[in-house]
């Protein structure tokens, strides 16, 4: 399984971006992390099946009401561990 790193930039902190983000992720089957960085950008580390993962970076580029996406960057990593659940990292 691919793990899959995203950074998230725009208005994405102060609008619920990280918990509606676990929300969706764990609504699709997805598990990995995200977390707020100091520059006001989001990080997320995803994995999961093909057709979730296609739903989840959906919602990564509109995030939740309130928040503005301007844009997604998107790499793969090399991962050897799975990811279990979806946790908010601090």
């Amino acid at each position: 399984m691919k793990t899959f790193h995203y950074m998230i930039s725009g208005l994405v902190q102060g609008v619920c971006f990280r918990s509606y983000t676990v929300r969706e992720a764990e609504r699709l089957g997805v598990s990995g992390t995200v977390r707020n960085l100091s520059n006001g950008d989001v990080e997320v580390f995803a994995q999961g099946e093909a057709a979730a993962m296609a739903s989840f970076e959906q919602f990564l580029h509109t995030g939740p009401r309130g928040a503005r996406v301007d844009g997604v960057v998107k790499e793969v990593v090399d991962q050897v561990e799975e990811y279990r659940g979806f946790d908010i990292s601090w």
